[in-house]
């Protein structure tokens, strides 16, 4: 029937006694305020004021309603405060999930301690995981997450896209040789892909990019297909994140654009819109340049 917005310009001109000062104390124009009455009394259907010489006073119907109209502002301030309280409760852990790998390049941008240092009542609990943690389920508030999403249930950004290369070690280039094209693979011992990373994008465009592949060890993390190329077992596809800070690796063939896939920072809508969630996820927006760092160097 009526907005609140209308209603406290009846509650103004009721304390102060005319548009003017109801005006003044709303911060609004005085044709504001006559508006806003004009239609307050245009769905309601009655008189709520009436002019007299000295000002403004609420009509006999008014000072019927005013007491209903008073506990409305009261109603409504409470909420505002009750509100602000939830926004300003930024207390408690934020669980934030991505590959294990990039945990420590995460720290070592500062990013996390600046966070700390802005929200002192907030912390953050790394959930490591080569696999996809259910956010929707709560395994986890935020994700770091490579690949395009496949749950439409969250909400994110990308941030930049995750570049993969093929890695071997020194020593076995220097004792295998290094491989000239992806074909060429075929004569290489390679690093294949088990339990939880079978499902992975790398495992299952191996088998098509390199027919009859010679799988000598297979791996079910990123690190630890990581240190099988460190060790020098065969060669991987690995994210150049991770193979060109190993002093030990070589890039013995170039980025493969089939494995190339975006990072996201994803959440579910409902917790997006908690505090403590909000007040990291605007953080890591607003420190684009460190997030990217960690991601990809």
């Amino acid at each position: 029937m009526f907005a609140w917005d209308d209603l406290r310009h009846l509650i103004a001109v009721s304390r102060h006694g005319s548009t003017l000062a109801a005006a003044r104390a709303l911060g609004v124009n005085q044709s504001t305020v006559h508006r806003r009455l004009a239609e307050l009394e245009r769905r309601v259907g009655l008189a709520l004021v009436t002019r007299h010489p000295a000002g403004y006073r609420l009509s006999e119907v008014g000072n019927a309603l005013i007491d209903g109209v008073l506990a409305v502002e009261t109603a409504v301030t409470a909420l505002e405060r009750s509100v602000q309280a939830l926004k300003d409760d930024l207390n408690g852990t934020i669980r934030l999930t991505c590959p294990e790998p990039t945990v420590a390049r995460i720290a070592a941008t500062g990013l996390l301690d600046r966070f700390h240092a802005r929200y002192p009542g907030l912390s953050v609990e790394f959930v490591t995981s080569d696999r996809y943690l259910d956010l929707a389920k709560g395994e986890a508030d935020v994700a770091f997450r490579s690949g395009e999403p496949a749950d439409d249930r969250l909400v994110g950004r990308k941030i930049c896209d995750s570049i993969w290369a093929i890695y071997a070690s020194k020593a076995y280039v220097q004792q295998h040789g290094r491989p000239a094209s992806l074909g060429d693979l075929a004569n290489h011992a390679l690093i294949g892909f088990d339990g939880i990373m079978q499902n992975h994008r790398v495992a299952t465009w191996l088998p098509g990019a390199v027919p009859g592949a010679r799988i000598v060890s297979r791996a079910n993390s990123m690190l630890g297909t990581l240190s099988a190329v460190k060790a020098g077992i065969g060669v991987a596809p690995l994210p150049t994140t991770l193979g060109d800070a190993e002093d030990t690796l070589v890039q013995v063939l170039p980025p493969v654009e089939a494995l190339t896939r975006s990072w996201y920072l994803l959440s579910h809508p409902d917790l997006r819109k908690t505090p403590r969630v909000a007040a990291f996820v605007d953080h890591v927006l607003a420190d684009l340049p460190a997030l990217r760092t960690a991601l990809i160097g």
